[in-house]
């Protein structure tokens, strides 16, 4: 049996979520879990229901992503759970994709594809497609094609029910949870046919706190894990990225536009290092970023 659980708070298209799920093609038995802590979430569950009985609907308390995924773990029936958002829409097929890296016994993670859903026709727009595509995917793609270990995505992830039980409130569980199956001798695949549509900051303001956020959910990942093979952090990309960025642009403005990422990125970890050094850490928490909605 396959268990899907999403995760999500007060978000306005969470019923677009729901509907791309139920209309995926599954070959295995589901249930889909939908965990929230807002009445509107709860009713909109309620409505799917009444047409698809595979629907639970569970009430977390409001405390956060990995607080909820931690209670989830415990109610999941299946053999195989599938994690992913409120605010995203799963790819047509993207499930049966995923499930299919299990066939080989030592997987005991598989990552999805996030893909960007903004307009390229801004900066804004063209930097969420540039990091996702030439950052994210290309990173994922090689590590997985080279036997290396590869930090999931959140957006979209699959893994083995059972192996790991509980996780760290403090780090990103889409980073620390492949590393607890890496530690137990599984392998982290990656399905980039398993795409997933995320809507991304559309002004400075919110793509940095969005980029601050995820840079300190991985910060303390060495305090708990201190040989953690980490794969995001400042060195990383500018050692792995430049020349990804720089072969993206196709025409003179992106290009200009990437140009302008780079002291945008140096100035997002910047943000982060300076809330370390305020002992400022990242806390579990639903947080919203108000131009991805």
């Amino acid at each position: 049996m396959l268990s899907i659980l999403l995760t999500s708070f007060k978000e306005p298209n969470v019923g677009k979520a729901i509907k791309a799920i139920l209309e995926q093609e599954i070959p295995d038995k589901y249930e889909l879990i939908i965990a929230a802590p807002d009445e509107e979430t709860e009713k909109l569950a309620a409505e799917f229901k009444k047409t698809y009985p595979q629907i639970e609907y569970f009430k977390d308390p409001g405390k956060g992503k990995s607080f909820a995924l931690n209670l989830l773990f415990k109610e999941a029936k299946g053999d195989i759970l599938i994690l992913t958002d409120g605010d995203v829409v799963v790819g047509k097929n993207s499930i049966k994709n995923l499930l299919k890296h299990f066939s080989d016994k030592k997987v005991g993670v598989v990552s999805g594809r996030p893909v960007s859903s903004n307009s390229k026709d801004n900066m804004m727009g063209f930097w969420s497609h540039l990091l996702l595509d030439a950052g994210a995917h290309s990173i994922r793609k090689e590590m997985f094609e080279k036997g290396k270990f590869l930090e999931a995505s959140g957006y979209l992830f699959g893994l083995r029910a059972g192996v790991v039980n509980e996780i760290p409130l403090d780090v990103a569980e889409d980073a620390m949870i492949p590393y607890l199956f890496l530690r137990k001798g599984y392998k982290i695949a990656y399905a980039e046919d398993a795409p997933v549509y995320v809507k991304n900051p559309n002004n400075f303001s919110d793509f940095v706190k969005q980029r601050v956020r995820t840079a300190k959910a991985h910060e303390k990942l060495t305090l708990y894990v201190p040989d953690f093979p980490k794969v995001k952090s400042f060195a990383n990309e500018v050692m792995m990225g430049w020349h990804r960025a720089l072969s993206y642009p196709k025409t003179p403005k992106e290009f200009a536009w990437t140009l302008a990422l780079f002291p945008a990125r140096t100035y997002i970890w910047a943000c982060a290092y300076a809330t370390r050094l305020g002992k400022k850490y990242y806390t579990d928490a639903w947080e919203k970023i108000e131009s991805t909605k």
